[in-house]
């Protein structure tokens, strides 16, 4: 496995900006869904915050990147914009930045609700070992900033037609974990409940893409 330098960004890496706004849009079309359009400005500004970070290579290549959006006064936390460079995916970066941008969302909001929307089933996964679970619409921000980001998204309609009550991306709540139970999970030698997890999490996907992809108008 590569080796990965994942840090807080600083104003040392604003050049990097138009690199990951190229990449993020990229990956988008190729998804097929959508993520909120951030311009370079947006994202140095989040790097001037120090609400983001940013990956390397070993070999002091951009790797990877994902930073931190507030909504309503700091109640809720959103960890945005994740993105791997094509040339390091599949090596577990992922699941390094998530853990990086977790725990300097908790460190900078320790009282505030960090929350997700996904459709990828991987970042369910990530997800989930960090402590969040899925949650119905009704239980995330009502700011109606966050939700205008989506407009970006191919989706956008499933939204809308459900009156922001569901679309195909699953919602993710961070929840404190038991350490009684964390502790027996850690020692589960079969990793039953991760098993049971991602199978849950994966049934949940399908069965949103199957129900309410059928809701999309049909466009000339």
């Amino acid at each position: 496995m590569k080796e990965f330098i994942i840090q807080t960004a600083t104003k040392e890496h604003l050049h990097y900006a138009y690199q990951i706004c190229n990449e993020m849009e990229s990956s988008a079309r190729v998804r097929g869904t959508g993520i909120a359009r951030r311009s370079p400005d947006y994202i140095q500004q989040k790097m001037l915050e120090g609400k983001a970070v940013i990956a390397f290579s070993n070999e002091n290549q951009w790797a990877g990147f994902c930073y931190i959006e507030t909504w309503q006064s700091g109640e809720y936390v959103a960890n945005s914009g994740l993105i791997v460079a094509p040339a390091f995916r599949k090596e577990g970066l992922a699941r390094l930045i998530k853990e990086k941008i977790f725990e300097l969302s908790r460190s900078k909001y320790p009282r505030s609700k960090i929350f997700g929307l996904t459709t990828g089933l991987a970042v369910m996964k990530i997800n989930s070992d960090l402590g969040y679970k899925p949650v119905t619409y009704s239980e995330l921000t009502k700011d109606s900033d966050f939700w205008n980001g989506c407009k970006s998204c191919v989706n956008y309609s499933i939204l809308t037609n459900k009156d922001f009550k569901n679309c195909l991306c699953t919602a993710m709540l961070y929840q404190q974990i038991e350490t009684t139970k964390q502790t027996s999970e850690n020692h589960d030698p079969e990793n039953k409940h991760e098993k049971k997890t991602v199978k849950v999490l994966d049934r949940l996907s399908r069965f949103k893409h199957s129900v309410l992809l059928k809701l999309k108008p049909i466009l000339p």
